[in-house]
């Protein structure tokens, strides 16, 4: 093992048995090591093809996934340069923003996103995260994105939420007693998401114990295509809030 991942692993085993996070230590491990040699691979790939779009693409996804932000946000861009009709479906690179404290950038993404795909509501959470951290939760909520159609769940619901209207208390509680409300994708997503909410009313525990429900999920851990892509994004995100644990 390098030098470098072999000092990460000792010091996340440190950090590890201090603050208890939802993964055991041999699968975290075995994770960062996992996007470690991809990385090394996807380095050696770009230097051997540097005009390549699908190779930053996926170096971007991995150093995002290793909460290495700048490089992630560089490796997005250096992607929408190369091909600059990859820049309006890129929500990855408005994640990155985000996580690299680009706030109103990572809005303007998700707002390019919603001309490409006007469906989708998980693009207008995004927004409104960024929003809120550009101008505060109130002119946040009267920026929001506008929907008609319905989306899966728990997103219509979690909308309204994000909106102002009733508590994470009731949103948990009337989703599991609507119809698919408590299947295992359902029950991710609303626990991510739900976790973002009360983190942006200033409450960082909840925050934390409910984004520790859905990074735990044996579903969000074992899926594939998008949802595992946002399994990945919920453990950064936790990682990223215990580290800012006031």
């Amino acid at each position: 093992m390098p030098y470098f991942l072999s000092g990460l692993v000792f010091c996340l085993i440190i950090s590890l048995k201090a603050a208890e996070p939802p993964l055991p230590v041999a699968e975290r491990v075995e994770l960062l090591a996992r996007l470690g040699a991809q990385r090394s691979a996807l380095d050696l790939a770009v230097t051997k093809a540097p005009s390549d779009p699908a190779l930053y693409s996926r170096r971007g996804d991995c150093l995002l996934f290793l909460g290495r932000f700048p490089e992630a946000v560089a490796d997005f861009e250096k992607m929408i340069a190369l091909d600059p009709a990859l820049d309006a479906p890129h929500w990855r690179l408005g994640i990155a923003y985000y996580f690299n404290g680009q706030f109103a950038k990572s809005a303007r993404q998700f707002e390019k996103y919603h001309d490409y795909d006007g469906r989708d509501r998980e693009n207008g959470v995004w927004k409104f995260l960024g929003d809120v951290k550009v101008s505060g939760v109130e002119q946040a909520r009267s920026a929001m994105l506008s929907y008609t159609r319905f989306d899966r769940e728990p997103f219509p619901a979690l909308y309204e939420l994000l909106a102002g209207k009733g508590t994470t208390e009731d949103f948990l509680r009337e989703l599991k007693a609507r119809r698919g409300g408590d299947q295992p994708a359902a029950v991710f997503f609303a626990h991510y998401y739900a976790g973002l909410h009360e983190e942006i009313l200033g409450h960082h525990e909840k925050a934390l114990a409910l984004m520790r429900v859905a990074v735990a999920s044996a579903w969000g851990r074992t899926a594939e295509g998008g949802p595992a892509y946002m399994w990945q994004v919920s453990r950064v995100h936790y990682d990223w809030l215990a580290a800012a644990k006031p």
